[in-house]
């Protein structure tokens, strides 16, 4: 590259040369789109089908959450039965603890009042009466 500066003629020009093409450019582009139009491409057909995948995509989304709502149905499920399972299990226990406490109570009873009566009988034997 050349450190010296170009005349303004020249810088010019090659700007015009840039502006011009730039413009040709762009009216490349107007006459493709225009041709395009005129081929049948216009407006409604462009609706029509971004209407089309607006609709596809609401469908897409709208399975797509049933199936993530019966995924968390199935899981609120599975949670729900458990409870259920471990709650008839607890009442199982309570009523087991309960026997257990009945018959704890119920033996010490039967035991003690079989102390009651070997006392009796020994202190019968002390006093000698019978």
């Amino acid at each position: 590259m050349d450190s010296t500066p170009e005349p303004p003629e020249v810088a010019a020009e090659r700007a015009r040369e840039r502006l011009h093409a730039e413009i040709e450019r762009v009216r490349t582009g107007v006459e493709d789109m225009l041709a395009e139009q005129e081929n049948g491409i216009d407006e409604t057909d462009l609706r029509r089908e971004l209407d089309a995948i607006r609709d596809e995509t609401s469908f897409l989304l709208k399975r797509r959450i049933k199936k993530s709502e019966k995924r968390l149905n199935k899981r609120i499920n599975k949670v729900s039965n458990r409870t259920d399972a471990l709650e008839a299990r607890l009442d199982t226990v309570e009523q087991e603890r309960k026997y257990a406490e009945w018959r704890i109570h119920t033996s010490n009873e039967q035991m003690l009042d079989g102390l009651l009566r070997e006392m009796r009988a020994i202190a019968d034997l002390l006093t000698g009466t019978r």
